[in-house]
């Protein structure tokens, strides 16, 4: 369930180019988030909240951790915020990835850039029950680097830059035929990546997360959409979404 939350600021640092990660202190929403929400935030002077998905919890401390890349004067603003100011939030958001994998099977997660986060939490999850991650993270350069060694302790981990400036050069598509055989498939990036990769493993089970600009963030306009193949037609990313299976979706 979605509630509007006042949500404390516990820390803000910036962890890789224009990229700041803020954890976020909030009873409610640590404990009934899931891998794949996010949380729908209204920054000082402006109207329109902005969706940024949830990269980890610590249910203990009752923190949520999010990450976001300064692209605009929302996000700096958002960026320019301390320990101890509040943000309104409604949250968690969306539906999130589905966790239903047999126990010792292999999942295949592959993010790009400010899709990456999410990704995190859900590889933990994954872990937690037994089951075995490998991770592809697609960045521009080697200043924009970020959790390399998150994703490491999880798992086999190959990072990959647009200049090859960093670990390998090219795009996420290009690495998926070295990780070996695995179960299904979680991606999360920007729509071009997403095309591309799920077009690669078309034969493949998958789930996209989509990144979208959205307006009221809980289905009632139609600022954010995607197209399906069902009857629906087209489906609301910030309610029906973020995530969908790779088969529904037309891109």
């Amino acid at each position: 369930m979605i509630k509007k939350e006042k949500m404390e600021i516990v820390s803000v640092s910036e962890i890789a180019m224009n990229t700041v990660e803020m954890t976020l202190k909030n009873k409610y929403v640590s404990l009934h988030a899931t891998p794949g929400q996010f949380v729908h935030l209204l920054i000082k002077g402006y109207t329109l909240r902005r969706p940024i998905s949830i990269a980890d919890i610590d249910r203990n401390a009752e923190t949520i951790t999010i990450l976001f890349k300064i692209v605009g004067s929302g996000t700096a603003e958002l960026a320019n915020y301390t320990q101890g100011m509040f943000i309104d939030a409604l949250g968690p958001s969306g539906n999130g990835f589905s966790m239903e994998q047999p126990k010792d099977s292999t999942v295949l997660l592959i993010g790009g850039g400010i899709g990456i986060p999410p990704l995190h939490y859900l590889a933990k999850e994954f872990l937690k029950q037994n089951i075995r991650v490998i991770s592809i993270l697609g960045f521009q350069t080697k200043a924009s680097v970020f959790y390399e060694s998150h994703f490491q302790a999880l798992g086999d981990t190959y990072i990959v830059t647009d200049d090859g400036s960093y670990g390998i050069k090219g795009l996420v598509t290009d690495v998926i035929a070295q990780v070996g055989d695995f179960d299904q498939y979680y991606s999360c990036g920007p729509l071009p990546m997403l095309q591309a990769v799920s077009t690669k493993l078309e034969k493949q089970e998958g789930y996209l997360s989509f990144e979208e600009r959205m307006g009221c963030g809980v289905g009632a306009c139609f600022a954010c959409v995607v197209k399906t193949n069902d009857a629906a037609g087209y489906k609301k990313i910030c309610k029906d979404g973020p995530v969908f299976s790779a088969n529904e979706v037309v891109i």
